[in-house]
């Protein structure tokens, strides 16, 4: 079976398919003693000798994909030019082949996260075309008016883009202007729910995804991982699955405790402590000094024109 060129190296594991056309285009690859800059040259890894670099191209990986619970503060790439934490970095140690994450999960955000190196699920999973669902539960701040519910579910544009109106479901008020929202998506722009939640005048305190089709993250805590069995990965390779707007078992404070909010039940104005004891004073306000011109010591230049 020919497959692309490019795919041929990502699926090797040497390198992402982006790197790979630019290898290709460079002529750092031959097949059967030819060099090809075509990235959509078909190649069989079976029949033809493919070559990088002088060297004979080694068998592909076998497919592997595995779920994690990313935690907050963890980049979801493969390397991070500034020298940051990313996933494939907790998952080294462990796991020998090259898997790269699907999907996006910004930085300050948790919750669940695919690593694959199949190359016809992460496009799958990833290519809005196949329309799979995500879920989101979102703790936000802000004043809360029922036209934001409203906002949050309209077709808004985001960064010149006009978004697919989403599901978005309120699932707590709280009287402490911290609210909790669930969101089901079909697509996954940049940042789109802290955008979407800034164009309703609110602000993401915290972020988890909770499930992404078939799949939940079960009893993986923050940092732990697992691999997907063949059923599984069969459902994921099926058509997209209708996610409920529903959370799933035990996706529920306090396991989401970043940002917690307060129940409203618990919410009681301050009364004075017993005894007769007063609270302590608050701590002086630090003075600024501000040095004027004038007393500043005067420096002659060699000019003889004198400067502050």
């Amino acid at each position: 079976m020919t497959v692309r060129l490019q795919n041929l190296l990502s699926h090797a594991g040497l390198c992402s398919r982006r790197h790979a056309a630019e290898w290709i285009a460079a002529g750092r690859v031959k097949v059967n003693g030819r060099v090809e800059t075509e990235a959509g040259f078909r190649a069989d890894p079976a029949a033809d000798r493919v070559e990088v670099d002088g060297r004979p191209l080694a068998a592909p990986e076998r497919p592997r994909t595995i779920i994690m619970y990313k935690p907050p503060g963890v980049i979801s790439s493969a390397s991070d030019p500034f020298g940051g934490e990313t996933v494939c970095d907790m998952i080294r140690p462990a796991v020998k082949e090259r898997l790269v994450p699907v999907g996006r999960l910004d930085k300050e955000s948790e919750g669940l996260l695919l690593m694959s190196n199949d190359g016809d699920l992460v496009l799958r999973l990833t290519h809005p075309r196949h329309g799979h669902e995500k879920l989101y539960l979102v703790r936000v701040a802000g004043r809360w008016t029922a036209d934001k519910l409203e906002t949050l579910r309209s077709p808004l544009e985001i960064d010149g883009w006009r978004i697919r109106p989403c599901d978005v479901e309120l699932l707590r008020e709280g009287r402490d202007n911290v609210h909790d929202l669930l969101f089901r998506l079909r697509e996954g722009r940049k940042r789109q729910i802290r955008k979407m939640c800034s164009c309703a005048h609110l602000v993401v305190l915290a972020l988890k995804r909770v499930q992404e089709g078939p799949l939940v993250l079960g009893e993986l805590k923050p940092g732990e991982w697992r691999d997907l069995d063949p059923r599984e990965t069969a459902a994921l390779l099926r058509e997209a699955v209708r996610v409920p707007l529903r959370l799933p078992p035990g996706e529920w404070p306090p396991r989401y405790a970043m940002h917690s909010a307060r129940p409203d039940a618990d919410i009681q104005p301050q009364s004075a402590p017993r005894g007769g004891a007063t609270r302590p004073p608050p701590a002086p306000k630090r003075r600024r000094f501000v040095t004027r011109p004038e007393d500043l010591p005067r420096l002659s230049g060699e000019s003889g024109v004198e400067r502050w």
